[in-house]
């Protein structure tokens, strides 16, 4: 028998939590064994290439669960009542140290940001203002964290189909919903968007 799919509500219903360590379950139920995808429990940009494909799996989800229990809150969580259905991660710029590395999504200037660097939406909630939310969940996080600005790295597919995997660091147009403008842009897919945070 097919399973029914479950239709997604609309974002104002969706409810989001700082991801603290006694919601680390919850992170698990969202992620499955995959993490997410491809063992990588959002551990991608916090770590060396050669780090991060010796330990893919089992070694990142325990370095990322060290993380949280250590009441470093590194991101979002989205839910459905008591369903995870929803991820973002972000911190500080420097705790990204694969974002220096990167030709495309070096600094724009020497101010302090902090960094988006990650979605994960169940699949039943996609395309359904779940990212959009998450976004302006973290610009009140941010601020409350007395950060000036927020940064982004999404994809600009400019129209056309695109494979859910590709776009874990957000859509250009989720973004631009959320009030990001572009900041720089190095590659054409590629742009940096900045939201800056009043006080």
């Amino acid at each position: 028998m097919k399973a029914k799919k479950i239709k997604a509500p609309q974002v104002g219903s969706i409810k989001y939590h700082p991801l603290t360590p006694d919601r680390w379950k919850d992170l698990e139920t969202l992620f499955g064994d995959r993490g997410a995808c491809g063992g990588c429990w959002c551990m991608w940009w916090r770590l060396s290439r050669s780090v991060f494909n010796a330990q893919k799996g089992e070694q990142n989800k325990n370095a990322f669960k060290k993380i949280v229990m250590a009441n470093t809150i590194p991101g979002l969580l989205a839910y459905d009542n008591t369903i995870p259905i929803g991820w973002c991660a972000f911190a500080p710029r420097e705790e990204y140290p694969a974002l220096e590395r990167s030709r495309i999504l070096k600094p724009v200037e020497g101010q302090k940001v902090w960094s988006i660097t990650c979605f994960f939406v169940s699949k039943d909630y996609r395309k359904a203002g779940v990212s959009v939310g998450l976004l302006q969940s973290a610009i009140k996080y941010v601020k409350k964290m007395k950060g000036k600005i927020l940064e982004g790295y999404p994809i600009d597919f400019k129209g056309g189909n695109y494979p859910d995997t590709f776009a874990y660091t957000g859509l250009y147009s989720a973004f631009i919903k959320a009030g990001f403008a572009e900041a720089a842009r190095r590659s054409e897919t590629r742009p940096i968007m900045r939201y800056y945070i009043s006080s």
